[in-house]
């Protein structure tokens, strides 16, 4: 596990958004939802649809601001 956590933490730095949204799913599962909406917010910046649903629904359970999912918004559609 440690080492696919490394793998994902060099694809996120090199600008992968799949592995941001990977790393985002197993900060989520591992109880710190900060990061993992963190890693959403990222992720949905550079186009990814899955990381804004995920956005969608940290919102609707209270994680996220209405100004960061509008913001993760605007960046989303103009990536």
């Amino acid at each position: 596990v440690k080492k696919k956590v490394y793998h994902l933490e060099e694809a996120a730095i090199a600008g992968n958004p799949d592995a941001r949204y990977n790393l985002g799913c197993l900060e989520g599962k591992s109880g710190r939802h900060e990061r993992a909406m963190n890693h959403f917010i990222v992720s949905a910046n550079m186009g990814h649809k899955m990381s804004l649903d995920s956005l969608k629904k940290g919102f609707m359970a209270g994680l996220v601001s209405k100004e960061d999912l509008a913001s993760a918004l605007r960046a989303h559609q103009a990536a």
